[in-house]
C-alpha cells in the first residue's frame, strides 16, 4: 500500500521529462546554453507569427488573389534589411551592443505583435507586420555575433549553430499546436498575443547573457562586407536559399490550384521541416577535418539526384524523401557557411560582413520564391527545373575555383 501511494503520477514524470533539457539549461553556467534559451523563445514567437499571418495573408483567399499579396510580401521581405543595415553594420562591430540589440529586437516584437492583434483587419496590419520583420532580421544577424561569442572552445561553430538550429525547432514545435489551437478559437489575433508573450520572454531571457567576448580575427574584407575566402562557398549557399524559397512556394501553389490532394502539403512541408532538424542532428557528427565547401557541394549534389529521382516516380512517397533531402542540404549548407564566415570575418567587420552575406541569401531567396509565385510553373516540372539547378550549381561550384586560377606561365 505504501509503495502504491508513493508512486509518481504519469503525469508527473512526463512533465519532469519534458522540462528537464529547460531546467538544465537555466540551471547552466554556459553562456551558450542560456543564448539557446533566447534564440528558442525567439523562434518560437516568430511561428505564432507566421501562423497569424498566414490565415490571412495566403491560406483565406483564393490562388489568384494570393499570389498578388504573396509576390508584395516578398518584395517586402528585402526592405527589412534595408531599413536594418544602417544601424546594425556599426553597432555588430562592437561586441558591447550586441545583448542590447538581441533585447531591443525581442522587446519591439512583443509591443508590435500587440499592437497588431486588436488591428489585424485593418491596414495597419502590413506596417506593423513589416516592423516585426525588421526586427526578426536583427535577431537573426545579431545571432551570429553571440554565437562566436558564447561557442565553446570545445565545441566548434558548426556545433554551437547546429544546437542552435535543433532549439529552434523546439521552440517552433512547442508553439505549432498551441497557436493552431488559439487560431481556431480566438482567431488569428489571439495567436498574435501568444506571440507577443513568447517575445517578452525572449527580452527577459537577455538579461541573463554575460558579456560577449569576441575572438580576435585578422583578414582582410572589403568596403562592401566581402571576403575573398568564403566566395565560393557563399555562391554554393545562394543557390540552397534561392532553391529553398522555390521549392516552398512552388509546393504551396503548384500543389493548391493544380488538384493535387491537400495533404500533400502538409506531407512534403513537415518533411522538408524534418529532414532540417535531421540535418542539425548530423551535422555535428560530421568529421571536424571536413571542409566547409565540400559540405555545401554535397549537400547541392544529394539535393539535385534526389529531385531526378521525384520527377521520375512522382509519388508521394519519393517526393517526402526529396523534400527531407532538401531540408537537410539547406540546414547542411547553412551550418558550414555559418561557420566558415564567423571564423573568417575579421575583427571590426564583424557587421560588414554579416549583413552583407545575410543580404545576399536573404536576395536569393526572394528570387527563388517570386517565380512560382507569380508564374504558372505545374508541380512536376518545377520539381525537374529544381534538380537541374541544383546541379548546376553544384558544378559551377567546382569549375569557379578552377577557372580562377591563373593560367601557368609558357616555358
Amino acid at each position: 500500500m505504501a509503495a502504491r501511494a508513493e508512486r509518481t503520477p504519469m503525469w508527473r514524470v512526463l512533465l519532469d521529462r519534458g522540462t528537464a533539457p529547460f531546467r538544465r539549461m537555466w540551471d547552466s553556467d554556459d553562456p551558450m546554453d542560456a543564448y539557446a534559451l533566447v534564440h528558442m523563445a525567439s523562434a518560437a514567437g516568430d511561428a505564432l507569427v507566421a501562423i497569424a499571418l498566414a490565415d490571412s495573408v495566403f491560406f483565406s483567399v483564393p490562388v489568384s488573389q494570393a499570389k498578388l499579396k504573396v509576390a508584395l510580401y516578398l518584395g517586402l521581405t528585402m526592405a527589412p534589411l534595408a531599413v536594418a543595415a544602417p544601424l546594425l553594420v556599426p553597432l555588430l562591430d562592437r561586441a558591447t551592443f550586441r545583448r542590447a540589440l538581441s533585447f531591443a529586437s525581442a522587446a519591439g516584437r512583443a509591443v508590435a505583435a500587440v499592437y497588431a492583434a486588436s488591428r489585424f483587419s485593418s491596414l495597419l496590419l502590413f506596417p506593423l507586420a513589416f516592423a516585426l520583420l525588421v526586427l526578426s532580421r536583427i535577431h537573426a544577424i545579431t545571432k551570429n555575433g553571440l554565437t562566436m561569442a558564447y561557442a565553446p572552445a570545445h565545441e566548434g561553430l558548426v556545433r554551437a549553430n547546429a544546437r542552435l538550429g535543433r532549439i529552434a525547432v523546439g521552440g517552433v514545435a512547442m508553439a505549432t499546436l498551441p497557436g493552431l489551437a488559439l487560431l481556431k478559437v480566438g482567431g488569428a489575433g489571439s495567436v498574435l498575443y501568444l506571440a507577443s508573450a513568447a517575445y517578452a520572454i525572449t527580452a527577459l531571457f537577455v538579461f541573463r547573457l554575460p558579456e560577449p567576448e569576441i575572438p580576435r580575427v585578422a583578414g582582410e574584407v572589403d568596403k562592401r562586407g566581402r571576403v575573398g575566402a568564403l566566395t565560393t562557398a557563399a555562391v554554393g549557399m545562394a543557390g540552397l536559399r534561392g532553391a529553398s524559397g522555390f521549392l516552398l512556394f512552388l509546393m504551396a501553389f503548384a500543389l493548391r490550384g493544380r488538384g493535387h490532394p491537400a495533404y500533400w502539403f502538409g506531407v512534403l512541408a513537415g518533411s522538408a521541416i524534418l529532414g532540417g532538424f535531421l540535418g542539425d542532428v548530423t551535422a555535428p557528427r560530421l568529421p571536424r577535418a571536413l571542409r566547409e565547401e565540400v559540405v555545401v557541394f554535397g549537400s547541392l549534389l544529394a539535393a539535385g539526384v534526389a529531385a531526378i529521382f521525384a520527377f521520375a516516380a512522382f509519388e508521394l512517397v519519393f517526393l517526402a524523401l526529396f523534400a527531407g533531402l532538401a531540408g537537410m542540404a539547406t540546414e547542411f549548407g547553412r551550418l558550414a557557411f555559418q561557420s566558415l564566415m564567423q571564423r573568417s570575418a575579421p575583427m571590426g567587420a564583424h557587421g560588414r560582413v554579416f549583413v552583407r552575406y545575410e543580404v545576399v541569401f536573404q536576395l536569393s531567396w526572394v528570387a527563388g520564391a517570386f517565380l512560382p509565385a507569380v508564374l504558372r510553373i505545374p508541380f512536376r516540372p518545377g520539381v525537374l527545373i529544381l534538380a537541374v539547378f541544383y546541379l548546376a550549381v553544384g558544378l559551377s561550384y567546382v569549375l569557379r575555383p578552377l577557372l580562377a586560377r591563373p593560367a601557368s606561365a609558357p616555358d
